[in-house]
């Protein structure tokens, strides 16, 4: 468990979120988590509806050993009792998902909660729920949604600047690659979630370190992230 503190900061400065499965077929999960850790993921979410309670609860458990050596974050996707069995720092909730101040019975009191948000309205209540942490957008690219895609991105841009301490973070998610990359910074992301693009690259190490060098890049090339790590830090005080 992490207090506070650390969580919130963590969270603060992230940029890029990996979704991935629990890799039974390879088995290989902990050297993989090691290497998108070292690349610079910051938050790992397990996501694999084809894996039962007890080959989650263990690759929660992998996952998490290694991320202690990174400082990095493990998400639990939906489950309020697995994550209390757990003890989750991050619970993250699908757009229909239990309702943020429920989930937050599952956790201990400084976890945090994330949302899914697939509309313009699913971003604003999100923003607006107290319960709420953060928020993933999309799907950007593949979706099915009329309200999604790079407008979705920029919507969310508008209302919740990436600048801006005092707003929620949010990553851009859906069909991201290094290939489309630069349209969703355009739109306005400067934190992105991932999966294929770095679970089926050949060296996922390789391929997180060029997401993230990206990402850094349009950090500090934009005025209004600049001074980001100094206002979060001061937020926290």
């Amino acid at each position: 468990m992490t207090a506070l503190l650390g969580l919130a900061t963590r969270l603060g400065l992230a940029r890029l979120l990996l979704i991935t499965g629990t890799r039974t077929e390879k088995a290989d999960l902990a050297a993989f988590a090691d290497a998108c850790f070292a690349g610079g993921v910051d938050l790992m979410q397990l996501r694999d509806p084809s894996a039962d309670h007890d080959q989650l609860l263990a690759a929660l458990t992998a996952m998490r050993k290694v991320a202690l050596n990174y400082q990095g974050l493990v998400a639990v996707y939906g489950s309020g009792p697995l994550a209390q069995e757990f003890g989750a720092d991050v619970l993250h909730l699908p757009e229909r998902g239990i309702p943020a101040a429920e989930a937050r019975g599952y956790l201990h009191e400084w976890a945090l909660v994330g949302r899914s948000c697939h509309s313009r309205g699913q971003v604003d209540a999100a923003l607006a729920d107290p319960n709420v942490n953060y928020l993933n957008v999309g799907p950007v690219f593949g979706g099915l949604t009329q309200d999604g895609g790079l407008d979705l991105v920029r919507h969310a841009a508008e209302v919740a600047p990436p600048g801006d301490v005092a707003s929620k973070p949010w990553f851009a998610v859906g069909g991201i690659t290094a290939g489309t990359l630069d349209q969703v910074l355009a739109a306005g992301a400067r934190r992105i979630s991932v999966s294929r693009a770095i679970t089926s690259a050949s060296d996922p190490e390789a391929a997180a370190i060029s997401l993230k060098d990206r990402l850094r890049h349009a950090w500090n090339d934009d005025p209004a992230m600049a001074n980001l790590t100094l206002q979060v830090f001061r937020h926290h005080e």
